[in-house]
């Protein structure tokens, strides 16, 4: 049985039917949205005219799918596993690989997995867009070349909103998204009542007999079928907004039937007759409404698109945090919601990307042949971590976890595989953006770790540099300076830069040392440590978990509070400027390395405002390092 779980931090409140209806705004978007394409894709697999055991066992493996990977894998199990109540690849990894021992090889499973959630997040927006407005085609056939303008245009005004923050149209989303997913549900009733057979395909035996005598076509099928569940992962992420009893409601009451019965209702509209050459989807709706079902999914597609986004900054924050992604600019554009913030960087960049991906792609169809590659990839490596927090912190015997964490493999490997299918039909894309931003984060961290290592090369006690300053009669200036540093025991280098070149010092000296902790969220009463370590020296040690921001002037004002007798009306802070060079000697970095993490460096935000300094009261001390 699990581990008792801990009292969690910043735990969401609020009724539980309000809370699973906020969900379904933020955290189903994309597995909601997903039946505009899935169906239509698995079957042109199949081939030009589908058999009905080709329908019927077709949409037997997209039902269980959905009940193995999304209902068994995360809802039941991984949202069981939370690192002090956040989920997601990243929690999991820090969980598993840092906090609990330090592994390094899940810290690089979980990083890759992480990264491929990138690669494919740039896929939904264009995917999700263009799959909801071709339904006009249907309706006007002369409307085809203006789908992708059009789509264009909506993704541009959906990147370009994006500092405003969503805190004023959020609380609609939920609402707008259960109205989408009853929509979904009466078509899929209505497909349904024209060929009840259809329900036949809730038997697990239609979706085995069609891969066992389906072949090489119902191997290369999987790939198509895995786009239905290509938002599980998010429900797992998504699990610290709201918890997972809402999230668990809103998929178990919700979610899941409407999704069934959309599938269904395709299939058996396929199964009477219908095309499956273009949108199934827009099939089970009376042309009278089409246009109003076009508006509806066009939003319901915006919205999910946005929770992509909104995932996308939340784990870059996250990746900051932990040391393993340069700093980034990260705008909080509420002050009612930790998870309403902004980062320029990602968000243009994946608005370039996703633009790309839309105009390159041009169809739906085309698109899908790209998509699910790495999510299905990144749900492989989760099922890894899975099995060792079976292990770990859940304490299963060896066999039992074995057995569930390899029947689940098997389902994930075969999903990987036969998305690997994909790559020569632009499933190379998400894998491109994946490698890009794994390297970046091994870059950055390696970089990171030698300037650390070579900072602390030279470090001084601090005892040993008050004798100093007092052996040397050192002028000392009225006020406070407060320096940061990451040396955790010893005199900070700035310090001893700042003496060097000014042969002055003020009055009082105030070191703080801020760290990470492997946790989401740290208790108020952990935040700081403060001791006077010699006459007129302070030091203070504050910690923040890796979802928070660090403000160092209201680190202050607690330590003011604390005894300590820092003057914030006349204080200076003193920050350390490195210039990354490559080592002369041998032992250093390779020399692409040292470019491109001096590159990084050079790009990443300030630590004044990373730290939120006033600028006007900071002095920042060069150096050049060689690493």
């Amino acid at each position: 049985m699990p581990d008792a779980a801990p009292a969690i931090l910043h735990a969401p409140r609020g009724p539980l039917a309000v809370l699973s209806l906020s969900a379904l705004g933020i955290v189903f978007g994309d597995i909601g949205t997903s039946p505009l394409y899935t169906l239509k894709t698995v079957l042109d697999a199949t081939g030009a005219h589908p058999s009905p055991a080709a329908i019927l066992g077709s949409l037997s493996l997209i039902i269980w799918t959905l009940i193995i990977i999304t209902s068994v894998k995360y809802v039941t199990l991984a949202m069981r596993i939370d690192n002090d109540g956040e989920g997601g690849i990243l929690a999991l990894m820090s969980l598993l690989g840092i906090k609990r021992q330090q592994r390094r090889i899940i810290v690089l499973v979980g990083l890759f997995g992480a990264a491929l959630i990138y690669g494919d997040g740039a896929i939904t927006p264009a995917i999700s867009v263009l799959s909801a407005l071709e339904g006009l085609n249907i309706l006007l056939p002369s409307f085809g070349p203006y789908v992708v303008p059009l789509a264009v245009v909506i993704l541009v005004a959906l990147f370009a909103v994006q500092r405003q923050g969503t805190a004023r149209i959020g609380f609609m989303f939920g609402p707008i998204m259960a109205l989408w997913f009853l929509v979904i549900a009466v078509l899929g009733l209505y497909g349904i009542a024209l060929h009840p057979a259809v329900l036949l395909a809730i038997n697990p035996l239609y979706a085995l007999s069609y891969l066992v005598s389906g072949g090489l076509t119902a191997f290369a099928v999987l790939g198509g079928v895995f786009l239905c569940v290509t938002g599980a992962e998010a429900l797992y992420a998504d699990m610290g907004h709201f918890g997972a009893r809402p999230i668990r409601l809103a998929w178990g009451g919700l979610v899941l039937p409407s999704l069934v019965l959309s599938y269904a209702g395709q299939a058996a509209l396929v199964l009477s007759g219908a095309p499956s050459s273009d949108n199934i989807f827009y099939r089970l709706c009376p042309p009278a409404v089409l246009p109003l079902l076009v508006v509806l999914a066009t939003i319901a597609t915006i919205i999910a698109s946005q929770a992509i986004i909104t995932g996308a900054f939340s784990m870059t924050r996250q990746a900051i945090q932990l040391g393993w992604m340069p700093r980034l600019r990260i705008t909080q554009t509420s002050a009612k919601g930790y998870g309403q913030i902004y980062v320029g960087a990602v968000n243009w960049l994946l608005m370039l990307v996703t633009l790309g991906l839309t105009i390159g792609f041009a169809k739906s169809d085309n698109l899908a042949s790209a998509y699910g590659i790495a999510v299905s990839m990144t749900m492989l490596m989760t099922t890894v971590l899975l099995f060792i927090a079976m292990r770990e912190v859940w304490r299963w015997p060896i066999l039992p976890a074995a057995l569930l964490a390899g029947a689940l493999f098997i389902v994930d490997a075969a999903f990987v595989t036969a998305n690997m299918l994909k790559v020569a039909n632009g499933g190379y894309v998400p894998l491109l953006l994946a490698a890009a931003v794994y390297s970046v984060m091994l870059i950055w961290h390696t970089g990171f770790g030698a300037v650390t290592a070579r900072i602390r090369g030279g470090a001084m006690p601090i005892d040993e540099l008050m004798r100093c300053v007092t052996r040397d009669r050192v002028a000392r200036v009225p006020g406070w300076a407060v320096f940061l540093t990451r040396m955790e025991q010893d005199a900070p280098p700035v310090l001893l830069w700042h003496l060097k070149h000014s042969r002055a010092v003020q009055e009082h000296l105030f070191i703080l040392t801020v760290t990470f902790d492997l946790v989401p969220w740290v208790a108020a009463q952990d935040r700081l440590s403060v001791a006077e370590i010699a006459p007129n020296v302070w030091r203070g040690r504050a910690r923040f978990g890796f979802m928070e921001r660090p403000d160092v002037p209201a680190l202050l004002v607690r330590a003011h509070g604390t005894g300590c007798p820092v003057n914030l009306a006349d204080l200076t802070y003193f920050v350390g400027h490195e210039t990354i060079v490559a080592r002369a000697e041998k032992g250093g970095l390779p020399g692409w390395m040292v470019a491109a993490f001096s590159f990084l460096e050079r790009n990443s935000t300030h630590v004044t405002d990373h730290f939120l300094l006033p600028p006007d009261q900071v002095v920042e001390i060069g150096r050049e390092i060689a690493v």
